[in-house]
């Protein structure tokens, strides 16, 4: 097919377009393609108890619109601990009236006269430390759960092994471009770090959606180490002390929650700087695999239009080109299936070829601000 003599250029970018693929095939079916068939079934018997924790600040809206469905869950005993950080809006009388109505409700209130600037580490702390419970589940006032059943879902995978349990937390469905590429992308961390977690190779989780151990936080120190960085309440925790035979992913519908996107591009610029400005701390091994997949991406799209326009057997590269982008096309519509986001199929053909570049942008944005103080909602 080459003349290695006359064409080696070609033959190497060849080379590369096939190594791309490969790779992009083996990320697919080693990771992402487990979480379909991932189900942890419901356990029977007595059920353990359940503290959640919200962390709140100036979500007055929130709280009112979304926090009821965390009270009204199908499960026989747990508490809701809302910590009011520092809040200056209604959310004190709202969260007074929500305990009249609900006694399963405590209010921890940070007062912003008595305190220093702070993380949402802080916050956290707090609660973690007026919970009663033993199991923690984590989400933010924003968030809304995907079913009555989501504690039990949430909760369901815990065993004497098992200290943390990553969930999926999705976005609202609104119209636009940038509502879609938002949950493009929400989705996409999710397939990696949930396949990966059910790989034996947990990195992350997100706060939105999370569970664990209170005697792991306190045992640990907390943050620990990290304390200090502005992020990192959900990935780093869990990348330091995370293991394959200590985590779990459930990824039922009933064990989602949505919460609300943001609504501009500086917003969502804001949050995913925020977000991608702990990466640097990730373990190596987390930090490779996650580069490497996006490389891939890039080579395999760009080689593979170089050969298809100027290669000499295009035929072949179509179908190598084609062959690759059907069965990543196929797991992802099992993966969006699994997780309700079936509407994004179309547009992440798209978004496949660009997010790698816009993830870059944001990567650089964050170091340039990474001693910025942000806030932690």
């Amino acid at each position: 097919m080459f003349d290695l003599s006359g064409d080696v250029f070609w033959f190497s970018v060849f080379l590369v377009f096939s190594l791309a693929a490969l790779i992009q095939i083996l990320y697919y079916s080693i990771f992402y393609s487990r979480i379909p068939a991932r189900r942890i079934p419901l356990k029977g018997g007595r059920k353990a108890p359940v503290s959640v924790i919200i962390c709140a600040r100036n979500e007055e809206s929130k709280l009112r619109s979304f926090l009821p469905s965390v009270l009204s869950q199908d499960y026989p005993d747990y508490e809701v601990i809302v910590v009011n950080d520092c809040s200056d809006d209604d959310s004190d009388n709202v969260l007074t009236a929500f305990e009249k109505e609900y006694p399963g409700l405590r209010v921890v209130t940070i007062h912003k006269e008595a305190s220093l600037a702070h993380s949402k580490k802080m916050a956290l702390f707090v609660g973690i430390k007026a919970a009663k419970n033993e199991l923690l589940l984590l989400t933010d006032a924003d968030c809304q759960p995907c079913g009555k059943r989501w504690i039990s879902y949430m909760t369901s995978g815990f065993d004497s092994n098992t200290s943390f349990i990553l969930g999926y937390g999705a976005y609202q469905k609104k119209k636009g471009l940038l509502n879609k590429y938002i949950r493009y992308d929400t989705l996409f961390i999710a397939m990696q770090y949930m396949g990966m977690a059910i790989a034996g190779l947990p990195y992350m989780g997100v706060g939105r959606n999370l569970a664990y151990r209170k005697s792991v936080f306190m045992e640990n120190k907390g943050f620990g180490p990290f304390i200090h960085l502005q992020s990192g309440d959900d990935d780093l925790f869990i990348n330091s002390l995370a293991s394959g035979h200590n985590t779990k992913v459930m990824s039922d519908k009933e064990a989602l929650t949505r919460s609300v996107p943001a609504s501009s591009f500086a917003g969502f610029s804001k949050q995913k700087s925020r977000h991608l400005s702990t990466s640097p701390y990730y373990r190596i091994r987390s930090r490779l695999l996650l580069a490497l997949e996006p490389l891939s991406r890039v080579l395999f799209y760009l080689s593979g239009v170089l050969l298809l326009i100027f290669g000499a057997a295009w035929p072949v590269y179509l179908a190598v080109f084609l062959v690759t982008i059907s069965f990543k096309m196929i797991i992802y519509r099992r993966v969006q299936k699994s997780l309700e986001e079936q509407d994004l199929l179309l547009i992440s053909l798209l978004f496949d070829i660009v997010s790698p570049f816009i993830n870059l942008y944001f990567l650089v944005l964050s170091r340039r601000n990474r001693h910025r103080a942000y806030e932690w909602k």
